[in-house]
């Protein structure tokens, strides 16, 4: 072969070569990149609860979060990385075959590696719970049925760029569209109440009172049952644009509930006892939710946000800007389940499947209990810290994971005063003795007596505020 001839085929080798080393990296996932977290690499042992749970349940809910990755949803691109490694278990989940809860649970630790999640300087993480309301409604608005459940208005304008056939984002700048012109906000909870959006022919349905509605909004979709028996499911479509205000925060503030005995159903109480106040009270939320009609007589539980039926105490909403749908997630916390105190032992794998515009945070999380009345005094009464641990594919390393995630912020740097050396004294021929200070009784020179440099001030903590539902 001539020189020529070495050459070519050297620089096709070289070509080959450089292309499969690309496609390789290309099929790789990206390291975790979880802004503000802590992610500490754990073993399975350290787990407390993990090895009691019902695995065969969590992998049923795990598959059902499998089937919108199969068929190729796209991720968003703040949770591609682990989008991608899920979607890698979820094959080999699809094609695993009928599996016993010995089989379950080590294909979660073959595939999985645990990691705690929390905030950095952190180790809780808040808990929640929401449910799906079941009340009473008409087609028709009558003496009984009063209050008017909103489609999305057609003037109301998403301010903020979102990716087509996403749905209307849960937070997010909203405007109002007035003739060629969009106006910088939309009408707040008062006026809509008040009858800004009237003779518009908006209205999905009617329902009993205004305390319903927002017990509705806050939890994001609900049951109407209708004059004929027949069950309306809606779900939420839109937002008006401003931050939702608890209306417990607003009650704990003014002193009228203690937080110790604050819960839904403590909230619904008062209300009814005072509707005035109530009214007030809600309108101080200037957030309003707009809904969509999902069916019609259907029994099942609602679908979430990544488009999946959600599972009674399976699912969870989570941060989506964080967690990727279909991330496993063990809890474990003591939660006021089967009493008003957190005596109920739960740990738990959870799967995310949903998100809300009030769970915000890497170990911050919503429980879903079910629908109905039971459901609702459950999750009413739930707001306890528990710790997270997220199950990481085995295809994303978790020391180059750890590489990418950002210190703790920096202590403010506080400046020492500069103290002056003593000049020296000349000497004498006979040097009187000086009295010598009592150790750690500091004199004026700002050292002490045994001429060591005194304290300087101590640094701060600076403690970050967070607010949750």
């Amino acid at each position: 072969m001539t020189a020529a001839g070495r050459l070519r085929l050297l620089t096709i080798m070289f070509v080959v070569f450089a292309g499969c080393r690309a496609a390789t990296a290309a099929s790789e996932p990206e390291p975790l990149k979880l802004p503000d977290t802590a992610l500490v690499p754990l073993n399975w042992s350290q787990l407390d609860g993990w090895n009691s749970d019902d695995h065969a349940a969590a992998f049923a809910v795990f598959l059902a979060s499998c089937r919108p990755m199969l068929k190729g949803a796209k991720p968003i691109p703040e949770t591609r990385s682990m989008s991608e490694a899920l979607a890698t278990v979820c094959r080999r989940a699809s094609g695993a075959g009928r599996l016993n809860a010995e089989q379950v649970r080590r294909f979660f630790e073959r595939n999985f590696r645990p990691n705690h999640v929390a905030r950095l300087n952190e180790s809780l993480g808040l808990l929640t719970g929401y449910y799906e309301p079941i009340v009473d409604g008409s087609r028709f608005p009558t003496r009984e049925f009063t209050v008017p459940i909103y489609r999305r208005p057609d003037d109301l304008v998403m301010l903020m760029p979102h990716r087509e056939g996403e749905g209307f984002p849960n937070r997010g700048d909203v405007g109002r569209r007035v003739g060629g012109q969009v106006v910088a906000t939309y009408f707040d909870r008062a006026e809509i109440e008040n009858g800004a959006l009237d003779g518009r022919h908006l209205e999905i349905c009617w329902i009993r009172d205004a305390i319903d509605a927002l017990f509705i909004q806050i939890q994001g979709s609900a049951r109407i049952r209708l004059e004929d028996g027949l069950l309306l499911r809606i779900n939420y479509a839109a937002h008006n644009g401003f931050p939702f205000t608890p209306a417990g925060r607003i009650l704990i503030d003014r002193n009228i509930i203690p937080k110790e005995e604050m819960s839904m159903a403590r909230i619904r109480k008062w209300m009814l006892a005072n509707p005035e106040e109530a009214r007030e009270v809600r309108q101080a939320n200037r957030s309003f939710v707009f809904f969509r009609i999902t069916g019609l007589g259907d029994e099942g539980e609602p679908a979430g946000g990544q488009g999946v039926r959600l599972t009674p105490g399976r699912s969870i909403a989570v941060d989506k800007l964080l967690h990727a749908y279909g991330t496993p997630i063990f809890i474990a916390a003591d939660l006021p389940i089967a009493t008003d105190r957190p005596t109920t032992r739960f740990r738990r794998l959870m799967i995310a499947q949903d998100t809300g515009s009030a769970i915000v945070g890497p170990a911050r999380a919503d429980l879903f209990f079910g629908a109905g009345d039971d459901a609702g005094r459950i999750a009413g009464r739930i707001k306890q810290m528990g710790r997270f641990a997220m199950l990481v594919p085995r295809e994303i390393d978790p020391a180059t994971a750890a590489a990418h995630l950002p210190l703790p912020r920096a202590k403010p740097k506080i400046e020492e005063p500069i103290v002056p050396l003593p000049r020296p004294r000349p000497k004498l021929e006979a040097e009187p003795q000086l009295a010598v200070g009592v150790p750690g009784v500091p004199d004026h020179s700002g050292q002490d007596g045994a001429g060591k440099p005194g304290a300087g001030p101590k640094t701060g903590v600076l403690h970050r505020r967070r607010i949750v539902r």
